[in-house]
């Protein structure tokens, strides 16, 4: 078997699984008082302290700061941005400024917003970049919320934002910046004060811990200023921001392969990019690879369009020969439109993105699963448009 998948998910650590043995036999509720609920909330705090550190590229976080636990990914953008929205009354109306090839679960958000009557701008991100000049002419005294991801999921651009939320916070400080680092985390270095953020959304499952867990760093700023508000409502756990009981056995493995990852970072960035241009140079003669403008991109992310066949019937031959790889983000997968709408907003046509393939790497893959990649591609094409 050949996983190269990570972007959709990652396997999960032998350190988290250990944790989360471990944990499974404190099964208290960390919100009650006596010892197994003190237990409990000991290895959640622990967990937010190794989530936090790890953001921070292993310093201290500024005090005030929090990290809210939320069941995904997906639940922290919705907080992060209906939050936002939904803290003042006065924002309704008012400005809020993304791109056009956000997570669904960040777009479907803004989406929601427009609907409401929020004025919403979708900055264009052609051959994965953002024009910063053509955005901050958006940015006004109506605006209250930017929400630009670090790295994109399916072309593996990073987006420009520490210039850009900079540059916001120039005009006035107290617009809230969201960024979804999702793709990023502990795949790329990065720090909250240089990317002038926030807020920041973090998951679990892409950095080798268990699915159902993801996580919301909020600046003390933001907390202190209460831009942002609870999006679930109940008993007020996670200092206020996210009702539910705590998934102490997620929590914990989220935290142990959250403190594995930061110590192999480095190591991670120099493996996954040797991969991924290794890659690029066994397919460059028969595919179309599509790289990003930007000078900065993802190194574990390899996008290519193939010669006139869908991505659908390359991911099944691939998957009878052992191969795993995907079309795009997973969490569009059920949606009926052809062809990805993030390569189409990259500058692809509906028919070019419709024959798209998504490589994601890790640091345990090899050089050889490449090479036996590239046979297998190339068996496949000539295979396939025969047809």
């Amino acid at each position: 078997m050949i996983y190269f998948d990570n972007s959709a998910t990652t396997s999960l650590s032998s350190f988290a699984a250990e944790k989360m043995r471990l944990v499974a036999n404190s099964y208290g509720n960390p919100s009650s008082l006596h010892t197994l609920g003190v237990e409990a909330e000991k290895f959640v705090s622990e967990a937010r302290k190794n989530v936090l550190s790890a953001i921070f590229g292993g310093k201290r976080p500024p005090l005030g700061d929090k990290l809210i636990f939320t069941s995904s990914g997906t639940e922290a953008n919705n907080l992060a941005v209906l939050g936002s929205a939904w803290s003042k009354e006065s924002n309704k109306g008012k400005r809020a400024i993304t791109t056009d090839s956000e997570h669904p679960s960040v777009l479907e958000c803004f989406k929601k917003l427009e609907k409401d009557g929020y004025d919403v701008i979708y900055l264009p991100t052609v051959n994965g970049n953002i024009d910063i000049e053509k955005a901050l002419s958006y940015v006004d005294k109506n605006t209250f919320l930017i929400s630009v991801m670090l790295v994109n999921n399916e072309t593996g651009a990073r987006y420009p934002v520490e210039e850009l939320f900079r540059r916001v916070k120039r005009i006035d400080p107290q617009i809230t910046t969201h960024t979804d680092c999702v793709q990023a985390f502990l795949k790329t270095e990065f720090d909250p004060r240089s990317l002038s953020a926030d807020l920041i959304t973090v998951s679990s499952h892409k950095i080798h811990g268990p699915k159902g867990v993801g996580a919301l760093y909020v600046s003390a700023e933001t907390v202190k200023n209460k831009r942002v508000v609870p999006v679930m409502l109940g008993g007020g756990q996670e200092s206020g921001f996210r009702s539910g009981t705590e998934n102490v056995i997620g929590i914990a493995g989220f935290g142990e392969a959250a403190s594995e990852g930061a110590k192999k970072i480095a190591q991670f960035e120099k493996n996954v990019s040797f991969l991924r241009d290794c890659l690029a140079r066994l397919i460059k003669d028969f595919v179309r690879i599509n790289v990003p403008s930007s000078e900065r991109r993802a190194a574990n992310i390899l996008n290519f369009t193939l010669p006139g066949i869908r991505s659908e019937t390359m991911l099944h031959y691939l998957s009878a020969n052992g191969i795993f790889v995907s079309s795009g983000s997973a969490c569009s997968s059920n949606h009926k439109t052809a062809g990805s709408a993030v390569l189409r907003a990259f500058g692809l046509s509906e028919r070019e993105s419709d024959e798209s393939i998504r490589v994601s790497l890790d640091s345990s893959n090899t050089e050889e699963e490449c090479e036996e990649f590239a046979r297998t591609l190339k068996t496949g094409i000539d295979t396939l448009i025969h047809r």
